[in-house]
């Protein structure tokens, strides 16, 4: 019964699985935003770099 009462009390793993599931939600919307505006950001990356080197 200690044993299981000590159990459900530690609470260090519990962090870093918050902290694993957050990096997730957060790589997901990454993707999801490049993605969604991957087209348009490179077109506009190409048009700044054919202004600055005049190609």
């Amino acid at each position: 019964m200690k044993q299981i009462k000590r159990f459900m009390q530690e609470e260090k793993g519990q962090g870093m699985t918050e902290y694993g599931l957050i990096l997730g939600v957060i790589a997901i919307g990454a993707i999801a935003a490049f993605t969604a505006f991957g087209g348009a950001l490179i077109d506009k990356v190409n048009e700044v770099r054919n202004s600055v080197f005049g190609n």
